[in-house]
């Protein structure tokens, strides 16, 4: 029975192998050290015989040895030359007539593949030394002709195992070959700068009969996987002969890609191979491009207790939960990541902990907290790192602030916020996101000249591309009562705009028009919308899904909305209440329209219907400002038992929106009603100061 070097197989691949002492074949061993001083003298044909004779070995065999001898001791180009020597591909030939027969019955198999038991070995020499003769040409940096002769390999077996291999009709040596030159195919055309030859390497490796072990299989898929993201190249689906019907098929690199890595994920699930951290990086990476972060959290979600450590794995889980808009989840993550028997330092744990609070104004407290710890631990460390704790505070502080309870307490807390913005933006001068948000927390203090040096910074840090820049430097200037220069803005936006993006920058143009007393150019404006909204739909289909409806740039509700305002403005009762209909049947129950409806009503003399109108507004809504106040209104006018009602709920108004120059209006007027003419007249200022730097729109609509 002819076998190989007495090494172990996988030591063709590594450079460092011992050097081999004996080579054993059909029963017999024999010395290396006589055919190596023969190999080192150059007598390539005396040890060739010496081999043929000690091991009764026939030309071809003994040459594979001398070769496969050769590359273990490093000798590579002697390697090729003894290579060289050999007419390989014949050989190969020759074989196929006897390899390829069909089996036989099963009660006869075994007869058969005793019989196939010498040549599966003589080809197994053959094969390895086509492979490595590929693996010597590689280290010598003739890449084209390795993966030529790597490729070959591939040939011979596909036709001398016409079905395939099978673990019971052939022998573990040939596999290994045959695996080895199956994974390093693609590797060589991707040296070579062939990427579709090494493409079409890989769909072979992974679609063709090749008995590859469960390693060998994972690490083809994950370097398929990792060309398929990075290198650059966009290549072509599976061709049709391999898809099967009702299966799914990659329309490009990205889903190929990540169907590869799901995949190698769920072989990690079944125990099938050892986990690779490198995959589940990679699969972050891809899915994180197609915004499906929630997919990448099912499948942490699924990866089994103690292949990662907990609080890695809790951290990736928050950051997919965030990423895909369940700040909820993500944030009692994090919570569990800083309890105080975890890692309750953990620097971006407390971060993205902090950045979540700072979008909720009730948990503006809690990311304080967060944001303050952050700032602690970044002493010594990234200034970034620090600057962007500073600005995540300041943000914190600004929510906080809002919902202060006390004029001093919300003095300190903006002033605090402001603090932290201006350490942040020392830090990150050239922040454009940081610029336009100590912008808009100018523009919410009121403080209109910053805000509007910080609006024109942040246009010109982004040239203009951004479409929140424009808008925050027309609402600061609508602000200062510069109605003209801010129509020019939006109009300069508009021009800048795509024209799925134009919605907010329309809208603002027709609040900017009624503001200037042009009614009818305000309509048009809207019907412009209107139209907007129609081609929008068209785009869509008739079957809109929900997240359709979410992502629409132009708000079809808000277009009726601001309509039936208008007419109602203009005492269009008909029309404003068929404008209040179409938006009521986008969202059947709004607090926005029962306010809508309310002073309709109280601009007819409905008062009792328009009381009724703002309370439904504040079941759905507790907190809708607007609605609070209309209601201090109407009480104010009912006598002197309803004011202590409508101061309360004009303070609450003031206590969520303490710019509201409406609210401050009919406090005063509360105050006079009620005898307190020094507090009336502070009222009356505060109202008549912000009437002046009142814009068109709130500030945070913008945000």
């Amino acid at each position: 029975m002819l076998e190989s070097l007495s090494v172990d197989s996988n030591q063709a691949d590594n450079d460092s192998s011992p050097v081999v002492r004996q080579v054993c074949a059909n029963g017999v061993c024999m010395q290396t050290n006589e055919i190596e001083a023969k190999l080192d003298e150059g007598n390539i044909d005396e040890a060739e015989s010496a081999l043929r004779e000690g091991l009764s070995l026939n030309s071809e065999e003994a040459r594979s040895l001398l070769g496969r001898l050769e590359y273990l001791r490093g000798n590579v180009e002697g390697a090729l030359r003894v290579f060289d020597g050999i007419d390989l591909h014949a050989a190969v030939e020759r074989m196929q007539p006897s390899l390829t027969e069909k089996q036989p019955s099963k009660k006869g198999r075994s007869r058969t593949e005793s019989m196939h038991a010498v040549p599966q070995n003589a080809a197994n020499l053959l094969l390895e030394a086509i492979y490595l003769k590929a693996k010597s040409l590689q280290k010598l940096g003739k890449l084209n002709a390795a993966a030529k002769e790597c490729k070959s390999v591939l040939d011979a077996v596909e036709k001398i195992f016409y079905n395939g291999i099978s673990d019971v009709l052939v022998e573990g040596k040939l596999t290994d070959t045959v695996s080895r030159a199956v994974e390093l195919l693609p590797e060589l055309w991707k040296q070579a700068g062939d990427y579709n030859e090494a493409m079409s390497a890989y769909r072979r490796a992974l679609l063709s009969q090749w008995n590859l072990d469960n390693d060998c299989c994972a690490r083809i898929q994950k370097g398929f996987a990792v060309f398929l993201l990075y290198s650059g190249v966009e290549v072509s689906p599976p061709s049709l002969a391999y898809q099967i019907d009702g299966s799914y098929v990659p329309r490009n690199n990205l889903e190929e890609a990540i169907l590869l890595l799901m995949i190698l994920m769920r072989k990690f699930y079944l125990g099938k191979t050892e986990w690779d951290p490198f995959v589940i990086e990679h699969l972050t990476f891809a899915l994180s491009l197609c915004s499906q972060t929630s997919v990448l959290a099912k499948q942490l979600e699924e990866v089994l207790p103690g292949t990662m450590h907990r609080v890695d794995r809790w951290k990736a889980l928050a950051l997919c939960y965030s990423g895909a808009g369940q700040d909820k989840t993500a944030l009692d993550i994090l919570r569990k990541i800083l309890h105080k028997h975890e890692k309750p330092d953990e620097f971006m744990s407390l971060l993205l902990a902090a950045k979540i609070c700072s979008e909720d104004i009730l948990l503006a407290a809690e990311g304080v907290g967060y944001a303050q710890k952050a700032i602690t631990n970044t002493e010594g460390v990234n200034k970034h790192l620090k600057g962007v704790a500073l600005r995540i505070l300041g943000l914190c502080l600004g929510q906080q602030a809002k919902v202060s309870s006390s004029d001093f307490e919300r003095s300190r807390l903006q002033s605090e916020a402001l603090k932290s913005l201006d350490g942040a933006i020392a830090i990150e001068n050239e922040n454009s996101d940081l610029i336009f948000e100590l912008g808009v927390q100018y523009a919410e203090q009121r403080n209109l000249n910053a805000a509007l040096r910080y609006a024109k910074q942040y246009i010109d840090a982004t040239g203009g591309s951004v479409l929140k820049g424009w808008r925050l430097l027309a609402l600061v200037l609508s602000a200062q009562q510069r109605y003209s220069e801010a129509q020019v803005v939006t109009d300069a936006a508009l021009d800048e705009t795509a024209k799925w993006e134009q919605g907010p920058l329309l809208r603002m143009k027709a609040k900017l028009k009624i503001s200037q007393s042009q009614h009818m150019d305000a309509i048009e404006t809207y019907r412009y919308l209107l139209a907007l909204v129609q081609a929008q739909r068209k785009s869509y289909g008739p079957l809109r899904s929900t997240p359709q409806l979410e992502d629409d740039k132009v708000n079809e509700y808000e277009v009726w909305h601001g309509l039936a305002n208008l007419y109602s403005s203009l005492s269009h009762w008909n029309d404003a209440e068929i404008c209040l209909g179409k938006a009521r049947e986008l969202i059947e129950y709004s607090a926005e329209t029962l306010h809508t409806e309310g002073v309709m009503c109280q601009r007819r003399g409905q008062d009792n219907e328009a009381l009724s109108a703002y309370v439904n507004a504040l079941l759905l809504e507790p907190s809708y400002v607007p609605c609070k106040i209309l209601i201090g209104a109407v009480l104010c006018k009912m006598g002197s038992k309803m004011l202590p009602v409508a101061r309360t709920l004009l303070s609450d108004a003031l206590r969520i929106e303490p710019t509201n120059r409406m609210a401050w209006y009919y406090l005063a007027m509360v105050h006079r009603d009620d005898g307190r003419i020094v507090d009336a007249a502070d009222c009356f200022q505060a109202a008549s100061m912000l009437e002046e730097s009142d814009p068109i729109e709130s500030f945070s609509s913008i945000l």
